[in-house]
């Protein structure tokens, strides 16, 4: 791949050396982590290939539709409705946040103790290594927390494409007004930016696209319910995460035919992994690609991943967006009613959530709940005690993680899951 696309990487502005050497790593990690799985499903070829372009051909892709006249917005957070995008002639992709990168650098304009996905938007944007973010027309930025909000303050120095959505922070008929202005507030900015007016036709259309990915994703979670596990939570995490970059119906297609599988594997009591093994539900921070470091340790350590609890998981494409309305208006409201569920940490009180997480153990039958927060992240790491006490006086026993991107702690984490899941069997 490195060769075929040397040229365009180059025009895009990427530091070869870098990106190179970023794509060794990736390349390595993903044939030890993901080709190396058993029994894996036929379907998830489709995602193999994904990978082995991930800096290539989507990206090809992407710079076409630029030539065609469409725009770009890179994004760093569900609460970015792709439905808005896509109505007036955008694309939405999600950027890349699951790696250190340029640590020094990044530094220099952000304290040592932020988080580690904060800091990895900026390290891909100063050690140009994303190529995602270079094919952006417009960067939205998003107040989801404290650290954000003040971390695009200093963004705007080294993108010169960013735009800045306020969020809520609680749920109340003020925060959904909020969020509401928000969202007509964006959805001038995509038109100013496509010349494109959204329209009841384009919307509606948007709508059903972006549900029927979503839709795909949750058949997919709710397959995983079943023991034996039909798929890793490896692969199906990878699913997840291409669902920020690929396209919407080629992906949709992709997902629905791993799901056909899933369903005669099922038939046929054909796992990812033998039956009856420890069965884990991961909560909390997202897993952004390439994160993945505690799924890799959770299933080579005698457990299968049956759910994320996360914005790369079920809480992400949970609910779909009423697209029956007659006025743009009125879909936009649908929009605000779906995206007002997410239950993100930065909501107080955040009730809704904690139901979330027993509601799927119950569902996807997981024997205990690892809680995972990344360093530093103030909103997941605080609501990760009262949740772990929650669920402990439900019997379901719960693990708390704290990482961050770095391998240093791999053994530590390693042992601690290993405990974990002993005490599960």
């Amino acid at each position: 791949m490195s060769e075929q696309y040397q040229k365009m990487w180059t025009e895009l502005g990427l530091d070869l050396k870098a990106h190179d050497a970023l794509l060794g790593v990736l390349s390595e990690a993903y044939q030890k982590i993901f080709m190396a799985q058993d029994n894996r499903p036929q379907a998830m070829s489709y995602f193999d290939f994904v990978m082995s372009e991930v800096h290539g051909l989507r990206i090809k892709e992407l710079l076409d539709e630029k030539a065609a006249g469409r725009k770009i917005i890179g994004s760093y957070c569900v609460f970015v409705p792709e439905e808005i995008a896509l109505a007036a002639n955008a694309t939405l992709i999600g950027l890349c946040t699951g790696a250190d990168f340029a640590t020094e650098e990044v530094e220099k304009y952000l304290p040592r103790n932020t988080c580690a996905l904060i800091k990895s938007a900026f390290g891909f944007k100063l050690g140009r290594v994303c190529p995602y973010l270079e094919t952006t027309d417009m960067v939205v930025g998003e107040n989801t927390c404290d650290g954000k909000k003040k971390a695009y303050e200093s963004f705007k120095e080294i993108i010169n494409n960013l735009y800045v959505m306020d969020l809520p922070q609680v749920k109340s008929a003020n925060g959904k007004a909020l969020l509401k202005a928000e969202y007509v507030r964006f959805k001038e900015a995509v038109e100013q930016l496509t010349g494109v007016k959204v329209t009841v036709e384009s919307l509606k259309a948007a709508i059903k696209l972006v549900n029927a990915k979503r839709a795909a994703m949750l058949r997919l979670y709710q397959l995983r319910a079943a023991d034996p596990a039909p798929i890793s939570g490896l692969d199906a995490l990878l699913a997840n995460q291409v669902f920020f970059y690929d396209n919407p119906e080629r992906f949709t297609a992709s997902v629905n035919k791993i799901c056909d599988e899933l369903e005669q594997r099922i038939k046929e009591n054909t796992g990812a992994f033998p039956a009856k093994l420890p069965r884990i539900l991961v909560s909390g921070c997202p897993q952004a690609m390439p994160n993945w470091k505690l799924p890799a340790i959770i299933e080579t350590s005698g457990a299968v991943i049956v759910g994320e609890e996360s914005c790369v998981g079920e809480r992400g494409v949970r609910n779909l967006v009423d697209g029956s309305g007659d006025s743009v208006d009125e879909m936009l409201d649908a929009i605000v009613e779906r995206y007002f569920q997410v239950d993100c940490a930065i909501f107080t009180p955040n009730c809704d959530r904690l139901q979330h997480i027993e509601q799927m153990a119950k569902a996807y039958h997981a024997d205990g709940v690892i809680h995972y927060g990344l360093q530093f992240c103030t909103p997941y790491l605080m609501e990760s005690m009262p949740v772990q006490k929650a669920l402990e006086q439900k019997n379901i026993p719960c693990l708390r993680i704290e990482t961050d991107y770095s391998m240093e702690d791999m053994g530590q984490l390693k042992t601690r899951v290993e405990a974990f899941i002993e005490q599960l069997k």
